[in-house]
């Protein structure tokens, strides 16, 4: 497959995410990519069950899915986006988190939930990206935050 060929994928699997992102067990936190459109937008799912290392502690009684990793998977999803862009034919890179704004956490997430993480680029400068994150379940929102990063060479 070419780089062209590459860059117009509309979702990716899991094991193309694992190709994108260095990310494992137990902190690979997106099980797919839908609807990717070039660099601009996409949106990752997170399949949220009761058997996740989180919730042993968070909380036992009442499992709930952490804020922070919700922030992070949603940076999982952008930054699968951005070197997904780059072509299969581009050097291996790397996507460091640099920034979260404007975080809001809406409502509560819990085992057996499918978490959407509709993730839309504001800009691009060089290697620098923002983007704009709303995660959702049942269509409703549950968090949101303004997030960048930047890709480096592996």
């Amino acid at each position: 497959m070419d780089a062209q060929q590459d860059k117009t994928l509309t979702s990716a699997d899991i094991m193309k995410i694992m190709q994108l992102l260095p990310h494992r067990y137990p902190f690979l936190l997106i099980d797919k990519i839908i609807e990717m459109d070039g660099d601009e937008s996409c949106i990752g799912i997170k399949n949220v069950t009761v058997n996740e290392p989180q919730f042993q502690g968070h909380f036992p009684e009442r499992p709930i899915f952490p804020g922070v990793l919700l922030i992070e998977a949603m940076a999982q999803t952008a930054g699968a986006l951005c070197v997904h862009s780059l072509g299969a034919d581009s050097p291996p890179q790397l996507v460091y988190f640099m920034t979260i704004d404007k975080a809001k956490f809406r409502k509560p997430v819990e085992p057996g939930d499918q978490v959407h993480f509709h993730v839309k680029k504001i800009k691009q400068r060089s290697n620098i990206w923002k983007f704009e994150a709303i995660a959702k379940v049942d269509g409703a929102k549950v968090a949101e935050a303004e997030i960048s990063a930047m890709l480096v060479d592996a």
